[in-house]
C-alpha cells in the first residue's frame, strides 16, 4: 500500500489500526500487507514476556540484561554513559524483534514518596530532557522505537488512574512540560505515550491542547501517541484529541465506537485517517530494521551493566578517607541485601535478569578470608526470613563480627515490599529493625560504612555519626560488582545526586499537596520542586541536589562567559584533579537573573557536564546553556521569555558548593501585551510612548510637585509612586486633583497599543 497512508483501507481497517491486537502487539491488514508489531516494557531492559501474553501483560519474560534504573544511572550525569546503555537495550530489543520499548520515564520527581521514582531520572527537568534524550537515541540507534512517557504531570501512584494534577501555567511549563520538550526535539522519539491521570480536569488521554496543541504545533513532534495500558476513557474524543494508539487490545469494542463515530458524523474521517497514518509510519519504521538473529552477547552487556552501575553510586560521605577499603583489612560485612540483592523496583518494568552478582560474593573475591559476614536482619521475603531466626539473634550476630573487624560495611535498604508501581510511600525511613542493627554495631565499632539499597530517597538520621555512606540505589544485575569495585577502589565514585536528600519528610516542598484528595491533588509549591524549595526557604538538606563526593580532590578556576550570537551561552573553565587517584568530576552550571518580574528559584541548573581527569591533569572545560533554558513561562501572553539584564551563572560542585561565579548581560525579548483601561499606572510608566506622557501628567501626585489630596494621603513620594503603580488606569478620571479625563485616557490607551511597543 501507499507508503503513510490510509488510502486503501476500509473504515473498519482504518479503525482497527488505532487499537491493540492483545496486551503487546498492534493489529495486521494482511489484505495490504501491513504486519503486527509489538511493544514491551523498559525501561532499564527488555521485557518481552514469554510464550503468549496473559491478560495483564505480568507472565515470565525473556531473560534480558537488567541495567541499572533510572534513578541509578541518572546520578551518572552523563548522557554518554545513558546512551550506550541504550543502545545495548536496542539490541536486545531487535534480537527479540521488538519495534518499540516503552521508556525512557522522565516524570519529575515531585515527591519522595512517589513509588515510581525508582524510573524516573531526577526533580530537575533540565536533567531528565538531557539523559531522557540520551536513552532515546541510543534505543533508536539500533533501529528500535521508544516510548516517551509518562505525558504528562504523572508524578504519584495514588489513585494515577483517575486523579486530576492541578498544575499552575509556568510550574507546568516550566517544571513538568519541559523535559518532555527537550526529549522530543532533540532526540524525536517515535512514539510518546501518554499517562493515565487528568491534566487540570482533562484526561490526557483526551486532551487535545496537550496531544495537539502542545505536543504537535509547539514542539513539532510527528510521531505516534500511544495510550498508557487501560489510560482511555472516551476512544472518540481520545482520536479527536490527538490519541493514535489504544493499548492493549479492546477486543474491538472503541474499534466499533469510531466506526459509528464517523458514519455519525460525529467524528471526521479525516481525523481517522491521520491516525491510521500515523499507525501505518510506525510499522514502516519497525519494518526498515534489518533483521537480527543474536545471540546476544550476554557476557559483554553484563559488563556495561557493572560499568555503568558503578557510574551510578554516590559517595555521600567518607570521613577521614576510610574508604577505598584495603584488601587485608578485616572486614565485617552486615546485611540481608548482600547476599539478597535488591537490585530493580518491582511493576511493569521487572527485569528476568540475566545474571546476578551479589555483594558478599564480589567483596570475597577480593578480600578472601578477611571478609566475615552477618545478615543482621531480614528481607520479608527473603532467605533470611525464612530460615525463621529471631531479630535478636541475628543483631547479636552482627555485633559479634563488627567487634572483631577493622571496618563494618553495612547494607541497608528498602524492601521491594514498600516501593512499587501502584502504589507510594508512607514515610521515607529504612525500616527501625535496621536502624536498630546500625545502632549496635556503632556501640563496638565506629568505623562504619553505610551502603544504601533503595528506589527513592531515604531519611538519613545516623548521617553524622556515620563516617562513610555510599548511596547505591538499585543497581541492575550487575550491581553487587559495582559496589565491591567502589569499596576496594577499583572504581573511584563520581555519581552525584539527582533528587535532594531532605532532613525530614515534612521539609519536602509538596508535603501538604501529595497526593490529593478526592480525585484532584494541587501541586501548590509551584515552581519551588525539589532543590528550588530547599534554596528559596533556606532550609536545611541531609545531603544538597547535585552532591556527591570522589576519593580524589578538584579543583575549579576562574569562570569565564560569554554570549554567542544565538544567544546562547558558552561558559569555559580549567578544571584540575588535584589529588593522586583518576577520577571523575560532574562539573554543574546554575543560573539566576539579578532581577526579574516574576517569581524565580533562587538559582537553577541549566548545564552540567561528566569530566574524567587522570591525576593531576588540568583540563579546559565548557559547558553551554541554551537561551531558551532561561526562559520563563509569560502567562500574560502564554509563551516563553527571556527576561533583558544581568544573569549569575554559578558553576558549582553541588547546588550548594559554587566554586566560581561570572555575570553576563542578556538581551531579552519583547513582550507585546496591549494596554486595557485595566493596566497599571506601572504598565504604562515602562510603556516608552505612554510612559512620558503619563509622568507629565501626573506629575504632581508622583514626585513633581502639585497640592492634592490623593498626594497627601501618602508621608513621601516614594510610598505614594508603590502605591499608585498599581492603581487601574481606567479609575484615574475624577480621582480628586488629577488633571484627566476619561476620554484622554481612552485616547492614551489606543496611541499605545497602536504603537505596537512592547510592554514588560
Amino acid at each position: 500500500m501507499t507508503e503513510n497512508s490510509a488510502s486503501d483501507l476500509t473504515l473498519e481497517e482504518k479503525a482497527s489500526l488505532t487499537s491493540g491486537a492483545d496486551f503487546w502487539t498492534t493489529k495486521a491488514i494482511d489484505r495490504v500487507g501491513i504486519p503486527s508489531v509489538m511493544m514491551t516494557d523498559g525501561p532499564h531492559g527488555l521485557r518481552k514476556q514469554s510464550g503468549s501474553t496473559d491478560h495483564l501483560g505480568l507472565a515470565a519474560s525473556v531473560p534480558a540484561t537488567c541495567f541499572p534504573p533510572a534513578v541509578g544511572l541518572g546520578s551518572s550525569f552523563d548522557p554518554e554513559i545513558i546512551e550506550r546503555v541504550g543502545a545495548a537495550i536496542g539490541v536486545e530489543a531487535a534480537i527479540e524483534d521488538v519495534a518499540v520499548v516503552l521508556g525512557p520515564g522522565i516524570n519529575i520527581k515531585r515527591s519522595p514518596l512517589c513509588g515510581r521514582n525508582f524510573e524516573y531520572f531526577s526533580e530537575d527537568p533540565i536533567v531528565s530532557g538531557i539523559l531522557g534524550a540520551a536513552s532515546v537515541r541510543g534505543i533508536q540507534s539500533q533501529g528500535v522505537g521508544t516510548s516517551l512517557k509518562h505525558f504528562a504531570a504523572n508524578n504519584q501512584e495514588f489513585d494515577r488512574m483517575r486523579a486530576s494534577s492541578d498544575v499552575d501555567p509556568r510550574p507546568l511549563r516550566e517544571i513538568y512540560l519541559r523535559g518532555f520538550e527537550r526529549v522530543v526535539k532533540d532526540a524525536a522519539p517515535w512514539t510518546v505515550m501518554c499517562s493515565y491521570n487528568k491534566l487540570n480536569g482533562v484526561w490526557t488521554s483526551e486532551d487535545p491542547w496537550l496531544l495537539t496543541s502542545v505536543l504537535r504545533d509547539d514542539w513539532g513532534f510527528d510521531g505516534l501517541v500511544v495510550s498508557d495500558w487501560g489510560a482511555v476513557n472516551d476512544r472518540v474524543a481520545g482520536v479527536a484529541a490527538g490519541l493514535d494508539l489504544e493499548m492493549p487490545a479492546s477486543g474491538g469494542r472503541t474499534d466499533a465506537q469510531l466506526v459509528a463515530a464517523v458514519r455519525a458524523g460525529t467524528l471526521e474521517e479525516s481525523v481517522l485517517d491521520t491516525a491510521a497514518a500515523r499507525a501505518i509510519d510506525l510499522v514502516r519504521k519497525a519494518g526498515e530494521r534489518p533483521a537480527v538473529d543474536g545471540p546476544l552477547d550476554v557476557d559483554a552487556h553484563h559488563a556495561l551493566a557493572r560499568e555503568a552501575a558503578g557510574r551510578s553510586i554516590v559517595l555521600l560521605k567518607n570521613d577521614d578517607a576510610l574508604l577505598p577499603l584495603a584488601a587485608d583489612q578485616r572486614i565485617a560485612v552486615i546485611g540481608a541485601f548482600a547476599t539478597e540483592p535488591r537490585f530493580q523496583g518491582a511493576g511493569s518494568s521487572l527485569i528476568n535478569p540475566t545474571r546476578v552478582d551479589k555483594a558478599l560474593d564480589e567483596l570475597r573475591a577480593v578480600g578472601g578470608e578477611n571478609i566475615a559476614y552477618a545478615a543482621g536482619f531480614a528481607v520479608e521475603g527473603g532467605a533470611v526470613a525464612a530460615s525463621g531466626r529471631k531479630a535478636e539473634e541475628l543483631r547479636a550476630e552482627a555485633v559479634g563480627v563488627a567487634a572483631a573487624a577493622d571496618v563494618a560495611v553495612l547494607f541497608l535498604g528498602l524492601p521491594a515490599v514498600e516501593e512499587s508501581e501502584g502504589f507510594d510511600r508512607d514515610h521515607i525511613d529504612l525500616p527501625a529493625e535496621q536502624l536498630a542493627v546500625l545502632d549496635a554495631v556503632l556501640e563496638v565499632n565506629p568505623r562504619v560504612v553505610v551502603v544504601l539499597s533503595n528506589g527513592g530517597v531515604v531519611a538519613l538520621p545516623f548521617a553524622d555519626r556515620v563516617p562513610a555512606i555510599i548511596e547505591s540505589w538499585l543497581l541492575g544485575q550487575a550491581g553487587g560488582s559495582a559496589v565491591a569495585d567502589v569499596l576496594y577502589g577499583a572504581v573511584n565514585p563520581s555519581g552525584k545526586l539527582t533528587e535532594t536528600v531532605p532532613v525530614r519528610l515534612e521539609d519536602n516542598p509538596s508535603f501538604g499537596n501529595f497526593p490529593g484528595e478526592f480525585g484532584h491533588v494541587r501541586y501548590g509549591e509551584g515552581l519551588l520542586v525539589g532543590y528550588r524549595w530547599y534554596d528559596a526557604k533556606g532550609l536545611e538538606v541531609t545531603f544538597p541536589f547535585g552532591h556527591g563526593l570522589s576519593y580524589t580532590t578538584f579543583e575549579y578556576g576562574s569562570a569565564a562567559a560569554e554570549v554567542g550570537a544565538g544567544g546562547d551561552i558558552t561558559v569555559r573553565l580549567d578544571v584540575t584533579n588535584s589529588g593522586d587517584r583518576d577520577g571523575r568530576e560532574i562539573v554543574q552550571v546554575y543560573v539566576a537573573p539579578e532581577k526579574s518580574l516574576v517569581q524565580r528559584a533562587p538559582r537553577e541548573l541549566k548545564a552540567f557536564a561528566s569530566v574524567a581527569l587522570a591525576a593531576g591533569e588540568t583540563r579546559a572545560v565548557e559547558l553551554v546553556v541554551r537561551r531558551e533554558d532561561l526562559a520563563y513561562w509569560d502567562v500574560r501572553v502564554d509563551r516563553w521569555v527571556v527576561e533583558s539584564g544581568s544573569y549569575t551563572l554559578d558553576v558549582a560542585a553541588s547546588s550548594r558548593d559554587i566554586r566560581s561565579s561570572v555575570t553576563v548581560g542578556v538581551e531579552g525579548d519583547e513582550v507585546h501585551q496591549e494596554l486595557t483601561m485595566n493596566s497599571s499606572i506601572g504598565d504604562l510608566m515602562s510603556h516608552p510612548v505612554a510612559g512620558p506622557i503619563v509622568q507629565q501628567a501626573l506629575g504632581g501626585l508622583l514626585g513633581g510637585g502639585g497640592d492634592t489630596a490623593a498626594a497627601s494621603m501618602m508621608p513621601n513620594d516614594e510610598a505614594m509612586q508603590k502605591m499608585m503603580a498599581s492603581f487601574p488606569i481606567g479609575r484615574l478620571a475624577g480621582f480628586p486633583g488629577l488633571p484627566v479625563t476619561f476620554e484622554q485616557i481612552e485616547q492614551l490607551v489606543a496611541a499605545a497599543n497602536a504603537d505596537g511597543h512592547a510592554v514588560d
